[in-house]
Order: structure tokens, then C-alpha cells, then sequence
């Protein structure tokens, strides 16, 4: 078939969701595209080879940031999904929807439809809760929502640590208040990941005579005549060509890849495109702006036992026992997500938290040699709501080239002192005497800071994305001259085209973003439904 109903331009969180969800209606066909292959790898599967999967040639996009000026000119390297169920096949499969408030600041900006009160239902109806029973959670959905069948000893002496350090015990993050430590529910079931792939395109769904799944198949334009979506081009193993659809274009590639094809169609900044070569459109000023991302600084101690995790010979008995083990029972350390506690603290002391805390019971390592030998912890922190705005460009106009992609983190507002505060804070909680046990010596930063101003070269040489990027196609009422799409997620000038995805927020919720991304998918798949 060269002909749909809907084409859906990558099959990750939102793209999953959708194609599941329309496809319930026999009558609806639909096309997935999936750049990347099938998810039918152990390191997807099995939680504990995290490191492998955000570390793998072929499931990831591997992209670079350009130079941060604010961090010492560095390049950050910034893992993205590339297969069945995008990003949420490779990430750390925390739990976490943000605070009720962020639903409210959405709406504020534009986002009519999207209060808390709004969102609340779809977070219900695509969780299939395990152990929690409340107003909050819901029960049957595609995603499973479970605890951790295994927590390493030193992160429930994390959560100690934090109860010292004056935060409440939260066993759940996702209900009335974050505030506070605990252990992060995880998309898991029985033991293996819980990817958007895993949970809505299941065989069965998979097999229905509606929906057409396309992997290693890119998406490299949008087709438009005039200002309507007609179709896509895609490039299959070196040969390219057209598929129409009959409906909408629905663009799902995350807030990298969805601006780049807009841009790459023609819809986005006139002057930019222009000067790419691009034919216009439609003149879309929002496009590849509003970038956003959490920004990560990790402070760690080597530890005087081998209870954390590494990969040395020492613990190679321990492993090959543990991987026997999970093979049988799908159990043991390897369904852990390394990430198995962690909180959200405020570092003005009251009111809401603005940073969030995520505690490994490991040295985290650096990219080039990523899996650590030496034993130790690491508690990683991060600002939950950056004023810092950056945007994604194109480089040239091959769809094979990764964009240009600017966070400009440091470089507004608030960010790099809250920055600091949040790293102080993970000190302070790390020397705890939860940790008496087990801390050795300061492994980062490599001396203890003085003052703020070492703080900050700290943060300058090493603070990492925690991989949250949303915001480039901006929700938005119409007025708004940068938002790209309504809160129908229609894209303003265009008709037959919508932007469903992490692109859409108009900005970071307080949390992880794989949960609310889902969400958008499923309200959005509801509005399609009923022809909104």
C-alpha cells in the first residue's frame, strides 16, 4: 500500500501511542515509519543494560550538541531512540508525570486543554499501575507501571540519607506532592522494560490488517501541496519514494527530528529556510525554537565495599550468577534501572521543588569509557525548570545530517545557581550518615569546593544532559507568534499536519518526560477519534 489514512513519521513514545490508538477503529489505516530496526535486542529488554542500549550504534541517533559556551565550549553527546518505541527503548524507565502545577503553567501559556484536571484521565488511561491503588493511577492501560523488583542496599541508604538531611519519605511521586526521597516506580513488566513499543504495539496490534509498520524506513519530507500535508517521502535501503495520505500527516520524531522535517518541508523560519535553500511553505517562526532541557551535574564518592555496582573482574561471579538468575526468574539486579531511587527537593526550602535528585549506586562514567571499574556512588541533580531557551537549526539539506542543536544551557535567569545549590545539596546528603559505610573518597568534583565560585567550574567542566529535550514545536494559543501548533496540536498555516510529541510542550515539566509524552499521544489519538 502507498496509501493511509494517517502516516505517522516515527514510532517512538507519541508515535506508538497513536498508530495503537487509531488503529482500534478497523476502518482507520495507518502508517508507521520507524527509522531505526525492530526492538528485538537483550540490551532493550533487560533494564540493567541500560549503559548498552544509550551507548549502541544502531539504536540510537547519536547526536552531538555544538559547543556549549557556558561549559567550556564542550560538545554534549545527547542519545536519542532509534527503533520501536523511540526514546523510552534506551532511557532509564523512571516513572514520573511532574507536578500538577506544570499542567497549569502549560495552560497559562496557551496550552488550552492541558490543566492538570485535563491531562489527569490520559495519564490514568495509558498506566497499568502494580501496587498502587489511588485517584491518581490507573489500571489496565498498555503501559505498565511497576516498583523495582530489586534496589541495591546503598540506594534505600540514599533514602535514608535524604530523611536525615530533613526530606519526608515519598513512596510515590506521582500523587498529590513530589517533595521528598524514595524509590522511582519503573515501566517494567515482569521484570523486562515496558518500552511505548512493548506496551501499544504488541503482536497483536502489530498484526492488524490497519496498521503498516515500516522500520529502517526515514522520513525526509513532508509533502505538501500548497498548504496542506499530502504526504511523505521516506528512504528505504538507499531508494526513496512517496506515500499519501489520505487524512493527516501526523510528525512524532521528538524535538530534534520533528522540527528538522518541517524545516526540511518548508514550514518554519522564512529567513532560515531561505537561506538553506528551502522553499517556503509556511512561515513558521517557531520552528526549532524553545528548546529546552534538563541539565545534570553528578557528585560522587568511591566506596569502601563492592555492594555498588561495576563492571571489574571482582564482580564478574557476581554478574554471571545474577544473569542466570534473571534468565529463570526475571528477577535479581538485572531488572534494576540503576536510576532506583531518588526525590525532588525545593533549595529555597519551601513551596514547590526545583530541582530533582536521581541517586546511582555506581560511579557514573564518561562517554568514551562508559562502564565504570571502580566502585562508588554518584547522586545526580538537576534544575526542573531552566529559563535557558535554545533552538535546533539544519545544517544542510540532507535529511541523513543531524541538525544543529543549541541548548545554550547556563545562559539565562536562574540556572546556574540553582545549579549549584543542587549539587550542594547532593554533597550534603551523600556525606549523611546513612553513608558512613560505604563513603570513601571525593570522586566529583576531585576536591571539595570552597566557595561558590569552584562550585561553578565544577558545573562549567561537568555537567551532562539528562536527556529531557522537549519544546521545539510550541504549543500555543494563536496569538502567540512562536507557537507552532494549537492545542489540538494542528500546526498553525498548515491543514492535514500536526506535530504530536515532546516538541509540543511549551515547557519542561518538573520530571522526567517519557510519561507526559505519552499522554499528549493519548488525548491527541482521542481528539483524531472524534475528527477534532
Amino acid at each position: 500500500m502507498q496509501e493511509f489514512d494517517y502516516i505517522i513519521t516515527g514510532a517512538g513514545s507519541a508515535g506508538a501511542c497513536l498508530a495503537s490508538r487509531l488503529t482500534e477503529d478497523p476502518d482507520v489505516s495507518v502508517c508507521l515509519l520507524e527509522a531505526g530496526p525492530r526492538d528485538d535486542r537483550a540490551a532493550i529488554h533487560t533494564p540493567a543494560m541500560i549503559v548498552d542500549a544509550i551507548y549502541s550504534e544502531d539504536l540510537n541517533w547519536h547526536y552531538d550538541t555544538v559547543p556549549q559556551k557556558e561549559l567550556n565550549n564542550r560538545e554534549l553527546y545527547w542519545p536519542r531512540g532509534k527503533t520501536l518505541g523511540g526514546s523510552s527503548s534506551i532511557n532509564a524507565m523512571v516513572y514520573i508525570r511532574g507536578g500538577h502545577v506544570d499542567y497549569e503553567a502549560w495552560k497559562a501559556l496557551g496550552a488550552e486543554g492541558f490543566g492538570w484536571n485535563d491531562v489527569l484521565p490520559y495519564f490514568r488511561k495509558s498506566e497499568d499501575q502494580q501496587s498502587i491503588q489511588d485517584q491518581f493511577h490507573g489500571h489496565g492501560g498498555p503501559l505498565c507501571v511497576s516498583d523495582l523488583r530489586y534496589i541495591n542496599p546503598l540506594s534505600e541508604a540514599f533514602v535514608r540519607a535524604g530523611v536525615e538531611r530533613g526530606l519526608k519519605k515519598n513512596n510515590d511521586f506521582n500523587g498529590s506532592n513530589r517533595l521528598g526521597v524514595g524509590p522511582y516506580q519503573v515501566t517494567q513488566r515482569d521484570g523486562k522494560r515496558c518500552s511505548a513499543a512493548a506496551g501499544y504495539l504488541s503482536p497483536d496490534v502489530q498484526e492488524r490488517p490497519n496498521l503498516t509498520v515500516m522500520v529502517e524506513t526515514l522520513a525526509t519530507k513532508v509533502l505538501m501541496d500548497g498548504t496542506r500535508a499530502s504526504g511523505v517521502r521516506v528512504k528505504h535501503k538507499g531508494n526513496e519514494h512517496d506515500i499519501t495520505a489520505r487524512r493527516e500527516v501526523l510528525v512524532t520524531g521528538g524535538a530534534i527530528n520533528s522540527p528538522q522535517i518541517l524545516m526540511l518541508s518548508g514550514i518554519g523560519p522564512a529567513e532560515h529556510l531561505r537561506d538553506m535553500g528551502i522553499s517556503v511553505a509556511v512561515d513558521l517562526p517557531g520552528v526549532g525554537e524553545n528548546l529546552q532541557d534538563h541539565l545534570d551535574t553528578g557528585v560522587a564518592f568511591t566506596g569502601k565495599t563492592t555492594r555498588a555496582y561495576s563492571y571489574n573482574i571482582r564482580s564478574l561471579p557476581k554478574q554471571m550468577a545474577e544473569a542466570v538468575r534473571y534468565l529463570f526468574t526475571r528477577k535479581g539486579m538485572l531488572t534494576s534501572n540503576a536510576a532506583e531511587t531518588g526525590g525532588f527537593a525545593s533549595t529555597r526550602g519551601e513551596g514547590e521543588p526545583d530541582i530533582q535528585f536521581h541517586f546511582v549506586p555506581a560511579i557514573v562514567a564518561p562517554k568514551d569509557e562508559p562502564r565504570s571499574k571502580i566502585y562508588g556512588i554518584t547522586l545526580h541533580s538537576y534544575v526542573l525548570y531552566p529559563d535557558s531557551r535554545g533552538t535546533i537549526r539544519l545544517a544542510s539539506t540532507n535529511p541523513e545530517d543531524h541538525p544543529l542543536i543549541d541548548p545554550q544551557y547556563l545562559s539565562k535567569g536562574h540556572d546556574l545557581q540553582t545549579q549549584i545549590d543542587g549539587a550542594k545539596m547532593a554533597l550534603d546528603i551523600l556525606q549523611a550518615p546513612a553513608f558512613d559505610d560505604e563513603r570513601k573518597d571525593l570522586h566529583a568534583p576531585q576536591n571539595m569546593p570552597k566557595n561558590d565560585a569552584e562550585w561553578e567550574t565544577f558545573v562549567r567542566e561537568k555537567a551532562e544532559t539528562l536527556f529531557h529535550p522537549i519544546g521545539t514545536c510550541k504549543m500555543g494559543a494563536k496569538k502567540d507568534p512562536m507557537a507552532v501548533v494549537d492545542p489540538h496540536c494542528r500546526v498553525y498555516g498548515a491543514t492535514g499536519l500536526r506535530v504530536i510529541d515532546a516538541s509540543v510542550m511549551p515547557r519542561l515539566v518538573g520530571g522526567n518526560t517519557n510519561a507526559p509524552t505519552i499522554m499528549i499521544a493519548e488525548k491527541i489519538a482521542d481528539l483524531l477519534k472524534a475528527g477534532g
